[in-house]
């Protein structure tokens, strides 16, 4: 592909074609005197001692530290305000579980009279550690998505690390003393956990997994004299075991707890902490509120150093398939052509239009063959089909900012009564300045908006348009490329065909088109290559635009819109994704494109041209011409238009013209001057003649609403699934070798705890172990699994969108996938955990219930103190009272 795209800049035209190689043009550059007078210069070494004169600058940043510290700062805060609703509702959230919180023990008695009691405040005040750490986990998604800006300005040397750091998660915290560093000490940990993990779901595997190591050895669940020996060192570095004992000590040294229960010589306040084995001495509130402290520094420190020596994953590329070019025939120009593809092109040249051969005419008068690959999607014939559109308004509520600046009106009118028609074989481009109204009107005409005010008529070959059909036979490329990262080029279009082609279609024929489809837009090579992330890995953007264009193609629509389909792309990816554009068009569908600021190779591809004002109305309704003649002919013949200038893009000229101010300059309105026209009375005349359906001519109808059954629905969601999940090692291995890790870990603290049923603090430990076990893979799924569903999400709203399934098959494929890892996880975590902690493994039936109540018994006997129970000499009579 590349040695024949490379024929157009061929400058010898008494020399035939032949390709040079990159390689080549770079050891001629080094034989070049040039290239060795540079080469000698370079093998010199500068004295570094010395300051070069040429030097830009001699400092490595641009300004002083202090203005760097500054610039980060302003630019911080400036992020908190935009993101304010994430601050508003995480401390909403707060107020929230504090009022849950307070309202659990509301008109209840709350006394301060025995050990017990003491329990329950224990119980509280742990529950507000957990608020306030968990509350801190935000803060982990938020600095993985500022990594990629992160890194780019790093590299670029926008500042020093140590300005980077910004200490808002006191913002979220509770204005307590201890509350509050330990508010700032949950977010300077997340975000060292993001910028170490540097991918949201391995980062958010790594938090959790913080966050029950550090609740477990805080002090509550397990108490200080249970922890196991080994594990006595992740005792003392745990920073909720400082926090625990710090709201410990400053509770229950208090007044309400100096009094002394009968039978003892201690304050209630004190056995309390004794019992918990947690530090009696009141020193400890200092101790703990000085190791937060500590700790938010050593955490902002450690984030420091990790953002300044570690790396993102992988870094953006384009995908560079192996050239696997079929043989080829060589004329006698030197241009290499299949037979089978030379024979296609003369085929095609005898019916191209005028239009479209003359746009496909290179620099040296060939027409280039690359223009019309596949142009014959032979294996699956589709319906031409013409849309026309008369008077369309748009018009959506009036915003409240604007009411608020004086505008009576209730409503906001984004289209005034736009009409055209779309033909097949002919490329259409909508453009306009910004907010004109190019993608309100795709949307409007497509059925993709769900909101507002509509009115006009829509004909599709004559006949009132219907979504529920119009979105069988319609295609819409998105401008942002939405695709599942974690499937092939090859099984997105086989997915996309799966569910959008009729039923009847055997799967012979459809991978059959599938691979034409490709080989239409140059996606061959490409077959086996993960679509990836945008801007993480997989495709480049140019290659993703294809892809979004073949997704739609699969489903042989008869009409496609695309918006932007060059949007972000250089020059040459533009004119790659353009041929893709035109390649479709002269298959004979309907295609229409919004376009911004296009070059003039892309503004000469096009047909005719629907031009949009500010505001919503029609300027310019025709065709475009050969090198835009037709068009600048028009706008040229409206009095005091300037002229265009030789080589200017007539693309710029004709939105500079036609801008506001030159209407203002010139007094004159062009929405008025083309209603006036005579190209104006030529629409109206063919939009009455297509707004008539032919003779012989059919409604669209369709027995069922998708073209697959819900049984086909939910497999072909299932099947997707599976490959998403299978290729996604960050999240499944992950997971699974933590839950296994985790599992030993759980199993050393909480060694043989199960079996031991002595103490009352034994029974404590038992329902902390459970309660934690428990807690551990709830939490641990639930949260890696949200980055999963956020970015499916986006793909399920672009497919249901396009009618491949509805919901519940979608929700089907998410479900049952989960399944066999969940198993497989539990599985591993269950047996780790319940073996090591010395749970019983008797199952308990009917026809031995005195075991299972005896054993409980005996528990409680052991604490009579606490639970009251009288046991009599003979274990066989215990009873309550």
């Amino acid at each position: 592909d590349i040695k024949k795209r490379s024929e157009q800049y061929w400058a010898c035209n008494d020399k035939p074609y032949n390709f040079v190689s990159v390689r080549e043009f770079a050891e001629a550059f080094q034989s070049f005197h040039v290239g060795q007078k540079l080469g000698d210069e370079l093998a010199v070494p500068f004295d570094k001692a010395k300051s070069h004169p040429a030097a830009l600058t001699t400092t490595k940043y641009g300004v002083s530290k202090k203005e760097l510290l500054k610039a980060c700062i302003s630019r911080e805060y400036l992020l908190m305000k935009r993101n304010s609703f994430v601050y508003i509702f995480k401390i909403t959230q707060l107020i929230f579980m504090a009022f849950i919180a307070m309202t659990v023990f509301l008109r209840s008695e709350m006394p301060r009279k025995t050990v017990t009691d003491g329990g329950i405040f224990m119980g509280a005040l742990f529950y507000v550690v957990v608020i306030i750490l968990f509350n801190g986990f935000a803060e982990l998604a938020m600095s993985i998505m500022k990594l990629p800006v992160f890194y780019k300005q790093r590299d670029l040397l926008f500042f020093l690390l140590g300005h980077t750091l910004y200490p808002h998660g006191s913002l979220r915290s509770q204005s307590l003393l201890l509350k509050l560093p330990f508010g700032c000490l949950a977010s300077g940990m997340f975000r060292f956990v993001g910028a170490v993990g540097r991918n949201i779901i391995v980062a958010n595997t790594f938090g959790t997994f913080a966050i029950l190591v550090f609740l477990v050895l805080g002090g509550f669940i397990l108490s200080r004299d249970d922890v196991q020996k080994w594990w006595l060192w992740g005792y003392w570095i745990s920073p909720v075991m400082y926090g625990q004992n710090a709201i410990a000590v400053n509770e229950f040294l208090g007044k309400s707890w100096r009094h002394v229960p009968p039978n003892s010589t201690e304050p209630l306040g004190l056995l309390v902490l004794k019992s918990r084995a947690l530090f009696p001495e009141a020193q400890w509130y200092w101790i703990g509120v000085g190791a937060l402290i500590g700790y938010v520094l050593l955490f902002n420190f450690l984030c420091t150093l990790a953002l300044a020596y570690l790396n993102p994953f992988g870094k953006p590329h384009a995908v560079l398939p192996e050239e696997t070019l079929p043989e080829r025939n060589a004329n006698k120009t030197g241009e290499l052509i299949s037979t089978e593809q030379g024979e296609r092109i003369n085929e095609v040249q005898k019916t191209v239009s005028p239009r479209s051969r003359s746009s496909s005419v290179g620099s040296t008068g060939e027409v280039d063959p690359t223009r019309k690959r596949g142009m014959a999607l032979q294996h699956l014939p589709f319906e031409p089909l013409y849309i026309t559109f008369d008077d369309i308004k748009y018009a959506v509520d009036m915003p409240q900012e604007m009411k608020a600046q004086g505008i009576l009106e209730d409503r906001l009118e984004l289209l005034k009564g736009v009409s055209g028609a779309f033909r097949p074989g002919v490329l259409t481009a909508l453009m306009g300045v910004s907010g004109a109204g190019k993608t309100t009107l795709m949307d409007v005409l497509a059925g993709r908006k769900t909101g507002g005010y509509i009115e006009g008529r829509i004909t599709i070959s004559g006949y009132p348009k219907k979504q529920e059909t119009f979105a069988r036979i319609a295609g819409y490329c998105e401008q942002n490329d939405i695709h599942s990262p974690q499937v092939t080029v090859y099984e997105s279009l086989q997915y996309s065909a799966w569910l959008r082609l009729p039923p009847e279609v055997d799967s012979g024929t459809k991978k059959m088109f599938i691979e034409e489809v490709m080989e239409l837009v140059e996606l061959t090579p490409l077959r086996d290559a993960l679509v990836g992330l945008p801007g993480v890995d997989g495709l480049s953007t140019e290659q993703r635009k294809r892809l979004t264009i073949a997704v739609e193609l699969v489903a042989n629509p008869s009409i496609i819109f695309m918006d932007e389909p060059t949007s972000g792309l250089d020059a040459r990816a533009a004119a790659i994704v353009m041929r893709t554009v035109r390649n479709t068009v002269d298959t004979g569908r309907t295609v229409v494109c919004t376009i911004h600021q296009p070059s003039i190779d892309i503004f000469d591809a096009f047909d005719e041209l629907l031009l949009l004002k500010r505001g919503g109305e029609e300027i310019y309704v025709g065709p475009i011409g050969f090198h835009s003649s037709k068009l600048i002919k028009y706008f040229e013949g409206v009095d005091g238009v300037i002229k265009i200038r030789d080589g200017y893009n007539p693309a710029t000229w004709m939105l500079e013209v036609t801008s506001d101010a030159q209407e203002a300059a010139l007094g004159i309105n062009f929405a008025e001057v083309y209603k006036n026209s005579e190209l104006y009375r030529r629409n109206r005349t063919l939009i009455k003649e297509l707004g008539i359906p032919a003779p012989g001519c059919k409604d669209l109808h369709f027995p069922t609403q998708y073209s697959q059954s819900f049984f086909t629905q939910c497999m072909a969601c299932l099947w997707k699934q599976h490959w998403s999940y299978w290729r996604n090692p960050p999240y499944n291995a992950v997971r699974l070798l933590f839950t296994t890790f985790t599992a030993l870990m759980f199993g050393t603290m909480f060694w043989d705890l199960g079996s031991k049923r002595r103490r009352q603090q034994d029974l404590f430990n038992a329902m902390g172990t459970m309660y934690t076990a428990v807690l551990f893979l709830g939490a641990q799924n639930c949260i890696s699994v949200q980055p999963i569903v956020a970015i499916e999400r986006t793909v399920f709203y672009r497919e249901r969108a396009a009618g491949m399934y509805s919901a519940l098959p979608y929700s089907f494929g998410q479900i049952v996938i989960e399944l066999p890892y969940i198993f497989v996880q539990t599985v591993i975590y269950g047996v780790i955990v319940y073996a090591m902690i010395g749970f019983e493994w008797t199952v308990t039936n009917d026809s031995e219930p005195q075991y299972c109540c005896h054993s409980f018994i005996s528990l409680c006997c052991n604490m009579e103190p606490l639970l009251r129970i009288h046991c009599s000499p003979d274990s066989k009579k215990q009873y309550f009272v």
